[in-house]
């Protein structure tokens, strides 16, 4: 086995078509497309019953760790499309030390700050570039809070795409430069993320970009349903109790519940699955709102604000995809105010040593809520989502300081 096997050895493709999520019709594959004739995500298809055939666990687990493993499963169709940076399987990190403290059972986060351009964003946008360059695309644009942009930015450069991008103007500063960094026309916009996403909208005409939005475009949610292909690899093909995930517009969680079914029609695992539960902000929570009212669609939210600005999207396209995810697994939506975010990241840091991004840290703060009023047990096996690196975000100064010329009284150290 070489290192490099999935992206240079071809293996026979399974897409059939692909179809609206709210309606259903379908659609002709290998063909350019943004949403549906009903303003609708479209997700592809595949012939599951030959997947079946072609693939088992067995040829699975002699294959490079990486996230391209699951060719068949992918809509990718040649290796010569494949754009890659070295998307790997991420770890699952226990936290034993929290979990004492809590006396909760297993809490496991996924680590995807350790993906190309530190955050699970890689996941989706290299499907995406992918499939631009398969379709022939050559300008992409889209609106970002930070880590989207960087992943189009690093994947559409490596492949010879132009990427115009609009981001508000409060995205920080270190996702701004490596976007620009990385090859595209970056713009601040003052406005939040919808607001960048209509300028996208309007220039899909007048200057003839390709709309790669969230849900916009089929093939992120096929990026970022490797997380659930993983995630049930890495556990033996055992589904957690509970899954919680940082939840702006939701690609990874719609991705996730859809790789769930589609590993069952191939016989991989069995009907259990985990209770899916959608993370938001206290100050920007409509997917919680539209849960608790019981309504399939989230009206936007106005004013929106929270320190962690990847879950800051007041309204989301596949509102609908991600409702029916968390109320078809049983599970729930839930907001947490921005104090409770910085105490979680700061005592996993402390207590593990594993600095969490704002939304990862979201994850645990929904945690310890749901523990204490009882929407989750102390049985459960639970799983959280660290979406990026830590290091992408501002750190707590430090202030300590030694003069070299003074004597040191080492008993205070």
């Amino acid at each position: 086995m070489k290192d490099n096997d999935n992206l240079t050895i071809e293996r026979p493709t399974f897409v059939t078509h692909l179809e609206c999520a709210m309606e259903g019709d379908r659609y002709e594959a290998d063909q350019i497309y943004n949403l549906s004739k009903a303003g609708k995500p479209l997700l592809v298809r595949y012939d599951l019953a030959g997947v079946k055939k072609a693939l088992t666990k067995e040829a699975l687990a002699q294959r490079p760790a990486d996230m391209w493993r699951y060719r068949e499963l992918l809509p990718v169709r040649k290796v010569t499309d494949i754009v890659s940076l070295g998307e790997v399987t991420t770890p699952l990190i226990r936290l034993p030390k929290l979990a004492k403290k809590l006396g909760a059972g297993e809490i496991i986060v996924k680590d995807e700050g350790r993906l190309p351009t530190g955050s699970f964003k890689a996941r989706g946008l290299v499907m995406a570039v992918s499939m631009g360059k398969a379709l022939g695309i050559k300008h992409m644009a889209m609106p970002t809070n930070g880590n989207a942009g960087a992943a189009l930015a690093a994947y559409a450069t490596s492949c010879g795409i132009k990427t115009t991008i609009f981001c508000p103007a409060d995205t920080p500063e270190v996702n701004v430069s490596e976007i620009e960094l990385q090859g595209a026309t970056v713009y601040r916009v003052n406005g939040l993320i919808d607001d960048c996403g209509k300028i996208v909208g309007e220039g899909k005409v007048k200057a003839g970009w390709f709309d790669t939005s969230t849900l916009k475009e089929p093939y992120r949610i096929e990026g970022k349903k490797t997380m659930g292909l993983e995630l049930a690899e890495q556990l033996d093909w055992e589904m957690p109790d509970v899954i919680f995930y940082p939840t702006g517009g939701g690609t990874g969680l719609i991705g996730m519940w859809k790789a769930f079914a589609e590993l069952e029609a191939i016989g991989f695992i069995g009907a259990k699955r985990p209770r899916m539960v959608a993370v938001q902000a206290s100050g920007c929570a409509p997917m919680v709102r539209a849960f608790e009212n019981g309504t399939e669609h989230a009206p936007r939210w106005e004013d929106a604000h929270t320190i962690a600005s990847g879950i800051r999207v007041p309204q989301a396209v596949g509102d609908f995809l991600i409702l029916r995810a968390v109320r078809e697994s049983k599970g729930f939506a839930i907001a947490v105010p921005d104090e409770k975010i910085s105490a979680a990241l700061n005592e996993v840091a402390r207590e593990e040593g594993l600095l969490l991004c704002p939304e990862g840290a979201a994850t645990y703060a929904a945690y310890q809520q749901s523990l204490a009023d009882g929407r989750v047990t102390k049985n459960d096996r639970v799983m959280l989502f660290n979406c990026a690196t830590g290091l992408k975000y501002p750190l707590p100064p430090v202030t300590r300081t030694l003069d070299r010329h003074q004597p040191i009284d080492y008993a205070k150290l």
